[in-house]
């Protein structure tokens, strides 16, 4: 089985995180779980090459409560250089470690051409994009009180349709090959009364692009308690000819891999049986079960 979502941000600031023992851990532990290949997706906020090509884009929504919140999380997660990051990930592959070399690609709403020609200079095998703030709301950052008074605030129906549209849209600039958590909207529980219509959105907009679909069990352990993509969000993605990828949307050795098997299942009950990988950002199908 291939998983397509491994970070290697720390968790702490000291944490020395350019290392390659952390990348060679990462492969065992996947290996255990059956998983044969990961790529390396860390997020491309982490990197101050990308925060100089989108500027501060919080201040042009200065009005909303959460700019500020924006604000403070940029400055601590852009830190670190793109070029040091893609190098170490090359030498993974030149080490022979069953990687790829990947970045998830950040929504940034009308920058996405400028961020594009920022990530071409790099020899990336895939990129998988993802939306996660909507202006300066953070709808998934569940640690940030600041972010999540917003539910409270915002119409439920409003927030569904924002983030359709939003994915509607980054899937259309053509800068992923993937979507990550495609239903990522629902990770707080809060799941409008019919989400069909929105559903509908995200289909289509996979059909228009050829973009493939992550399957994930990031939501399990999230409030929400649900794999990404919802049932019948699956159902439709499948209809509309979408290819996948399976991810465990992995933040520590521990979460590698989390149940794939599970994943794999799900896939295989909609009578899924390839998934997609990818090199130089091409993609090739294989089987779901690599031969296991």
């Amino acid at each position: 089985m291939i998983d397509y979502h491994l970070h290697l941000w720390p968790h702490d600031e000291s944490s020395v995180w350019f290392q390659l023992d952390q990348i060679a851990e990462y492969c065992a532990v996947a290996q255990d779980a059956g998983v044969t290949e990961l790529a390396l997706t860390e997020h491309a906020h982490r990197f101050v090459d990308v925060r100089d090509r989108v500027g501060d884009f919080w201040m042009r929504h200065a009005h909303e409560p959460t700019s500020t919140a924006m604000a403070n999380y940029f400055d601590w997660h852009a830190r670190n250089s793109l070029e040091e990051y893609v190098a170490l990930a090359q030498r993974a592959k030149d080490e022979g470690l069953p990687v790829k070399i990947g970045l998830e690609v950040d929504y940034f709403r009308g920058q996405m051409d400028v961020v594009s020609d920022l990530l071409a200079q790099y020899p990336f095998d895939v990129l998988i994009g993802s939306v996660h703030w909507l202006g300066t709301w953070q709808f998934d950052d569940l640690d940030n009180p600041v972010q999540m008074a917003e539910w409270n605030t915002r119409a439920l129906e409003e927030c569904w349709r924002d983030y359709a549209l939003a994915f509607e849209e980054l899937t259309a600039t053509n800068a992923v090959d993937v979507m990550a958590h495609p239903d990522l909207i629902k990770v707080a529980g809060r799941i409008v009364d019919d989400p069909r219509p929105w559903w509908d959105v995200m289909a289509a907009a996979v059909a228009a692009s050829g973009v493939s679909v992550e399957c994930s069990s990031a939501g399990w352990f999230k409030p929400v308690g649900e794999q990404y993509p919802a049932d019948g969000l699956l159902q439709r993605f499948i209809a509309a000819g979408a290819t996948f990828t399976m991810a465990s949307d992995a933040h520590r050795a521990e979460r590698v891999g989390a149940r794939a098997n599970d994943v794999a299942l799900l896939l295989e009950a909609h009578n899924v049986h390839e998934v997609a990988t990818f090199r130089g950002r091409q993609r090739e199908m294989q089987p779901l079960r690599n031969g296991q």
